[in-house]
């Protein structure tokens, strides 16, 4: 499907190296004292995963101390967005976010939009896996295909939310095999240890997240990968993708940093600064490369501007896929 591909992100790739040549010129910061970062979902997750490496990042780059992170977990991070959007205090606050909470908005009617923050940062992108439990019969995609057109009902495709990427790649995957999406049993089976219990356990049939979510259980063989959604194999990841078992899919669930609405000019540029020289360190950048996050890293006015295009897409995507009318 043409009109989902990522590859747009890739030709970002090139911007981000004035960006953060910018940040590394920059003179030091003054830091920013009390921040609280909003985890929209369960401990382990990739919202969590963000928030705890900024909090590490900030802290001993010395750009912020005191920062506490908070999990709000509920409705795909619409329960986290709308008390951090609502909130009355005056201390510095951050918001993890992604494109899940994109979807999550539209699918829940959420009374509470990302047109109530401030988008502050992009961040990364991640690749996702499929991954079932090591004693499952589904050895291959091809078996994973066989099961579903022979029975549809019978594989259930564990995620983190309705409208969530996982959904969305669940959902491009049923239409790239000639599948009716309507019939797909879709289970919001959580994040982070609820998603690896639910599969390790055989309530769900597969799985999916970021790929950082299942390495651990991967390299232990408690976990079997039965393809990843980049456009060619990852380095050092010995997963096929779908393209090349002949599924035409492909998907980078982006992460992101919102700040609170209503800020005054000063306020915005100094989470803003703060934020790009934390993505610009050196101790970020080796945290992402372990967890396997692509550098999509775009400050404030460039991301407010491809969030209002990201938006108009998904929704163009989820109404295709039958899950938002």
């Amino acid at each position: 499907m043409a009109a989902v591909s990522r590859n747009p992100f890739t030709s970002l790739l090139a911007v981000m190296s004035l960006g953060v040549a910018t940040f590394l010129a920059t003179p030091a910061l003054a830091e920013i004292k009390g921040i609280e970062i909003i985890a929209p979902a369960n401990a382990g997750g990739g919202y969590d995963q963000h928030a705890r490496a900024l909090q590490q990042v900030l802290q001993n780059k010395g750009l912020a101390s005191n920062v506490q992170v908070i999990n709000i977990p509920g409705a795909g991070g619409t329960i986290g967005l709308a008390q951090f959007a609502t909130a009355k205090k005056r201390n510095p606050g951050l918001m993890i976010s992604g494109l899940g909470m994109v979807g999550a908005v539209l699918i829940n009617k959420s009374p509470v939009s990302l047109d109530q923050v401030t988008p502050l940062a992009r961040l990364t992108g991640e690749y996702q896996p499929i991954v079932v439990s090591a004693d499952s019969p589904i050895k291959s995609l091809d078996d994973l295909v066989r099961k579903f057109k022979a029975d549809p009902g019978s594989v259930s495709w564990g995620g983190f939310a309705v409208g969530s990427p996982d959904h969305i790649l669940y959902g491009l995957i049923v239409k790239a095999i000639g599948g009716d999406v309507s019939k797909m049993n879709y289970i919001a089976a959580g994040a982070g240890g609820e998603m690896m219990a639910s599969v390790l356990g055989g309530h769900i049939t597969v799985a999916t997240g970021g790929y950082n979510e299942f390495a651990s259980q991967l390299q232990a063989g408690k976990l079997r990968a039965i393809a990843i959604s980049s456009s060619q194999r990852l380095p050092g990841v010995d997963i096929p993708t779908f393209k090349e078992q002949g599924v035409d899919v492909e998907l980078v669930n982006w992460r992101a940093v919102m700040a609170p609405p209503n800020l005054k000019p000063a306020e915005k540029q100094a989470l803003d600064e703060a934020v790009g020289t934390a993505v610009a360190s050196d101790e970020w950048q080796q945290i992402a490369k372990e967890r396997g996050w692509i550098n999509l890293y775009l400050p404030s006015d460039r991301f407010a501007a491809f969030l209002k295009d990201e938006r108009a897409r998904i929704e163009g995507v989820l109404t295709e896929l039958g899950l938002v009318k």
